[in-house]
């Protein structure tokens, strides 16, 4: 399954120290922690009622920005990362429409713009040692290791403290689920973060109208298929997470 992070929203102090780390990191300029992520901030911390919220990139285990981008600048690796190559890249963007998180950005200040997002610190993974942000976090709300240690430390002390967690792992199913797991004491879309209401892969959802897509199909024609399903993407999703509650309150 790779590796992955377990954020713990309730040991986090909103000291920014991941937001700083990730930009020392990566040799980001800018402030740290602004109120939204942006070309040159990978992820921050967010704050309601003093309480505190990370967001980043989740690194998708099925993601749906892989699938959308025609040039492969964007590949998930059998660790875990969802990486970018901008040499690839030709800034079509359809990654920022797929993304169900809306995480991906634009360096729309650039000449020569790129679209840019948490690597996972995957130049650090190389050398055997744990994302910037693991490293910096002084109380460990922010735990680097193996997705399925995680998941289980998550299981873990949801059930050990039940009163002081929501009773869910976000990310563990979300979207098909994600490297990034996150347990906290409310829903963190109360944070303003997106919590997909569906556990299909995104991906498995485009193909079905991909696959309807003649393979002789070239040039403009080719074109217009691509942005056609990638708009109608939010309104299957939509449909998809209906449909989905329906069910769920029809076993209830």
């Amino acid at each position: 399954m790779g590796a992955g992070i377990l954020f713990d929203s309730t040991l986090c102090i909103g000291c920014k120290a991941c937001s700083i780390g990730c930009k020392k990191a990566h040799n980001l300029p800018g402030e740290p922690n602004p109120p939204d992520l942006n070309g040159e901030t990978f992820t921050i911390v967010k704050e309601l009622d003093g309480v505190f919220c990370r967001e980043f990139c989740r690194h998708c285990l099925s993601p749906a920005c892989v699938s959308a981008c025609p040039v492969g600048a964007l590949r998930r690796l059998p660790e875990g990362p969802v990486v970018y190559d901008g040499d690839k890249c030709i800034g079509c963007r359809y990654c920022m429409v797929a993304c169900p998180y809306n995480i991906p950005r634009y360096q729309w200040d650039r000449a020569s713009p790129l679209v840019r997002k948490c690597d996972f610190c995957i130049h650090l993974l190389t050398q055997g040692k744990q994302t910037a942000c693991a490293q910096v976090c002084p109380t460990g709300a922010t735990k680097f290791g193996r997705r399925d240690a995680l998941l289980e430390e998550a299981r873990d002390r949801i059930k050990s403290d039940p009163g002081s967690y929501y009773q869910h792992i976000f990310g563990e199913k979300e979207a098909g689920g994600s490297s990034v797991l996150t347990i906290a004491g409310q829903d963190i879309s109360n944070f303003g973060l997106i919590v997909p209401k569906i556990t299909t892969p995104l991906p498995d959802l485009t193909w079905e109208h991909m696959r309807k897509v003649p393979f002789v199909a070239v040039g403009g024609g080719l074109i217009l298929s691509g942005i056609w399903w990638l708009t109608r993407r939010k309104k299957e999703v939509a449909e998809a997470e209906a449909c989905q509650s329906k069910n769920e309150k029809g076993h209830k």
